[in-house]
């Protein structure tokens, strides 16, 4: 009874994200008309101030992901030793 209930929920999930996703309008990007965010970024990492938009949260957000996906590099191969050696 509870898992029939759980799948009737999730259906019915499942049809209410649908009918959003396809009733909702998306505008147009506007961007930055300016510049690149990408060159900024660039300039803002080596304290250059030729960028044309300020990218300094840009910035943290570049570098707390860059810190992110180090730390999970960094556990597979921990992981992948470990394996290793538990396997000989």
């Amino acid at each position: 009874m509870l898992s029939a209930l759980g799948g009737l929920l999730a259906v019915g999930l499942f049809g209410f994200l649908t009918a959003v996703f396809l009733t909702s309008g998306f505008g147009t990007a506007d961007g930055f008309a300016d510049g690149s965010v990408t060159r900024s970024i660039g300039y803002a990492m080596f304290n250059l101030d030729a960028g044309a938009v300020a990218s300094e949260g840009f910035l943290v957000a570049f570098v707390a992901i860059a810190v992110v996906l180090d730390a999970a590099l960094d556990g597979a191969v921990m992981l992948a030793k470990r394996d290793e050696e538990g396997e000989s």
